[in-house]
């Protein structure tokens, strides 16, 4: 995993993360934090073995750890941070040493997180989709009710 870890400490990441938190003091609900990027990778890797995918775990780690790095821009002029986070994370990849089709499958994952068509597939951005939404820890949330999804998508049971 030391290309995970070096993603933890490139300056473009933690630039980012920085941003997100500082658009997200505030906020009340579910944050894209370091805390929702590791619960992410997580769940995903349970999700990789589980239904034996044999998706690499740095994969894994890369996609959820990138995933969400453009929250901060979307707040600040409505691009979707899915889109942002396809820029984004190309750089980051490749100088933490991922080569170009590792980059293209992960940054794909990146580009699909939000789509729900990707839900059921058994590659990356079907593992990435399951693993963001099922991060959510709903059941124990104290804004859960006032929460804009939807009651069949929250999470009001433990799953992973």
């Amino acid at each position: 995993m030391d290309r995970i870890d070096k993603i933890l400490k490139h300056d473009l990441f933690l630039f980012h993360l920085k941003k997100n938190l500082a658009a997200e003091a505030d906020r009340r609900f579910c944050r894209h934090n370091m805390a929702h990027f590791l619960d992410v990778a997580r769940i995903g890797e349970i999700i990789n073995l589980e239904e034996n995918l044999q998706i690499p775990r740095e994969w894994i780690y890369g996609a959820a750890l990138l995933h969400d790095m453009g929250k901060h821009i979307q707040y600040e002029d409505g691009t979707p941070h899915e889109i942002v986070g396809g820029e984004i994370a190309p750089q980051i990849l490749r100088d933490c040493g991922f080569d170009e089709k590792e980059t293209d499958v992960i940054t794909d994952a990146i580009l699909c997180h939000r789509k729900e068509s990707v839900a059921r597939e058994k590659n990356l951005r079907g593992v990435l989709y399951r693993a963001d939404k099922a991060s959510r820890a709903c059941f124990g949330c104290e804004a859960e009710a006032d929460c804009h999804w939807k009651d069949g998508k929250k999470n009001l049971k433990i799953r992973y």
